[in-house]
């Protein structure tokens, strides 16, 4: 049995309901208007009584026009009561749904790095929408049928006692029983909501990798291998689905069936105490209408405990989400402006669940005005390197300083304010391009310099051209903009931030040879003055380097100039050789 299915229910939603706390108000209008909705419904079932033994046997002819009018007047306070609970409900429950999606997204942003290489980002997504929403129908939704069905039931109740308290003893024989079912009910519901869900997930996910690798699918002709994982999936989530829908069927099924015993025995012992005097027709009928009143709400009961463990068990979700280990962010040191010094010392670096190590041993110092270049196959942990200076990943051993203090001594945000990072894969936003330019703390840059931004990258000779200029949109992930001018912006907002760290991560490799010329110009013009750390694929971009670190299954093999590792015949020469061929090679026609 799995951890969702062992942990108990009612800490999960007593927690849920914590977040009802802030509309507390709007509630208490609710169940105002529950209350009144209920007492109205009773009061009608109760004057089915008069109106039976007044009206027609009676026949009471001054009854007979009051009867009527109080009957419209109860259907009226009780539409209007209903109108309240259900605006405060509805407002109580988007309002929980609102705040969980801003609460977790808050929270993604603060889990360290190895949080998104280990979840996708579908499933983060599904947390952030069907999840909250289905938590807002367990906090609010669910709350609300229960609670009227349940007032509904207390009143028919209390009606059918007044009525006739032998009766209504006589048949709640049928309580015990009902109550043991819709437990079991409500534990199977709560297994396979999880299930449904996970699989909900999973179904996303391999929609968005078939969906955002529609090229590759379609050349590599593999629609009918993505279509029959996706297929294969989606059985398996039909398959949760229709346990849930078998369960709730057959619960709704034997709940009327006790409610058609229930009127059996209500019919039996009704008509043993109206031949014994002691009830009227009128008592009859109001007993019955208060009996056929139960049976729905009965019912109701039963399938909202569908809503309800759904909404638990994405509770369950998000709140592995925001009880998860943030970034650690204990320094204390203010930093305004770094000189910029970086020194690794006999860094370990190992990932969650890996048997060898991503870095060892890693020493080597990066002084402020130099490039650092750093080279090696694919995999050597160049990326894993980088991602250690704004603290992305944790080493598990040795220090990473900074102007002579380690980095974890420095508050996190005064530590990444030091660093600008240029990128391959550019994180561009929907939205203008001064917006994305002068983007998060830059956003209150004038557009003076924003201007000399784009000037500087080289930016302003495409964007002079768009539409609106800097005011122009550029689509989701900048999706209206060529690799070439997407680089650019880029690098316009790390010149923007003047940082004293700059990380540059194969920030040409993809690249055509005028947008490479372009943007390694900008990059010329942003380097001086600060430590430049550069991942390199094309080893000809970094012949200029002051210093070159080569990395080889995760080890510093070699450590110079250009230069001098050329001179030295190793790894590094090797790597050049190899693309000085490949550069050479021409490829004549047959």
């Amino acid at each position: 049995m799995s951890k969702t299915d062992r942990a108990p229910a009612w800490p999960i939603y007593r927690r849920l309901l914590g977040f009802a706390g802030p509309y507390r108000s709007l509630l208490l209008f609710a169940l105002a208007g529950m209350l009144i909705e209920a007492a109205a419904g009773s009061a009608f079932m109760k004057l089915m009584e008069p109106v039976v033994d007044e009206t027609f046997i009676s026949k009471n002819a001054q009854l007979s026009m009051l009867l009527p009018l109080t009957i419209v007047g109860l259907f009226v306070v009780r539409g209007i009561a209903g109108y309240v609970t259900d605006v405060c409900m509805g407002r109580s429950a988007r309002s929980i749904a609102r705040d969980l999606r801003v609460r977790v997204l808050g929270k993604y942003l603060r889990l360290p790095g190895l949080r998104f290489d280990s979840e996708p980002v579908p499933g983060m997504l599904m947390r952030l929408g069907s999840d909250s929403d289905q938590v807002a129908n367990a906090a609010v939704d669910a709350a609300k049928v229960m609670l009227q069905q349940s007032l509904q039931i207390l009143g028919a109740l209390v009606v059918m006692l007044w009525t006739s308290w032998q009766v209504t003893i006589a048949i709640l024989v049928m309580a015990p029983p009902l109550a043991l079912l819709m437990d079991k009910v409500a534990k199977r519901y709560r297994r396979f909501s999880h299930r449904v869900q996970e699989s909900g997930g999973r179904l996303l996910q391999a929609a968005d990798q078939t969906l955002n690798n529609q090229q590759e699918v379609k050349i590599y002709g593999a629609q009918g291998a993505e279509l029959s994982r996706y297929k294969a999936l989606a059985d398996e989530n039909l398959r949760l689905a229709m346990k849930v829908e078998s369960t709730r069927s057959i619960s709704s099924a034997v709940v009327q069936l006790m409610g058609a015993i229930g009127l059996a025995l209500l019919l039996f012992f009704a008509g043993r105490e109206a031949a014994a005097g002691r009830l009227t027709a009128g008592g009859f009928v109001t007993l019955m209408m208060s009996m056929m009143a139960m049976i729905p709400a009965l019912k109701q009961l039963t399938n909202v405990q569908n809503m309800l463990q759904k909404g638990i068990a994405s509770a369950e979700r998000l709140f592995g989400v925001l009880d998860a280990d943030e970034e650690r962010d204990t320094g204390t040191q203010m930093l305004d402006r770094a000189r910029g010094e970086l020194e690794f010392r006999d860094i370990h670096a190992r990932y969650p669940g890996q048997n060898e190590p991503a870095l060892t041993d890693i020493r080597f110092v990066a002084k402020p005005g130099t490039v650092t270049a750093i080279v090696g196959r694919s995999g050597s942990g160049k990326s894993t390197l980088i991602k250690l200076i704004p603290r992305f990943y944790e080493p598990a051993s040795g220090d990473i300083l900074l102007d002579g203090r380690p980095l974890s001594e420095y508050r996190l945000s005064d530590l990444r304010r030091q660093i600008a990072l240029v990128g391959q894969q550019v994180m561009l936003f929907d939205g203008s391009v001064a917006a994305n330019v002068a983007y998060g703390e830059l956003a209150d840059a004038g557009d003076d310099r924003v201007r000399n931004a784009l000037d500087a990258a080289n930016a302003s000779e495409f964007v002079d051209k768009l539409s609106d200029g800097a005011g122009t949109g550029i689509g989701s992930k900048g999706g209206r903009l060529s690799g070439g001018q997407r680089q650019r912006l880029a690098i316009a907002r790390a010149i923007l931030k003047d940082a004293p760290i700059l990380i540059l991560d194969e920030a040409t490799a993809a690249l055509d040879t005028e947008s490479e010329r372009l943007v390694q110009d900008a990059l010329n013009r942003l380097m001086p003055d600060r430590t430049t750390l550069v991942i390199a694929h094309r080893l000809s971009t970094i012949e200029h380097a002051d210093q070159v670190l080569v990395l080889d299954q995760g080890r510093l093999v070699e450590q110079g100039t250009h230069a001098e590792l050329l001179a030295r015949d190793g790894l590094y020469a090797h790597l050049h050789r190899m693309q000085f061929r490949e550069s050479e090679t021409v490829v004549t026609p047959a």
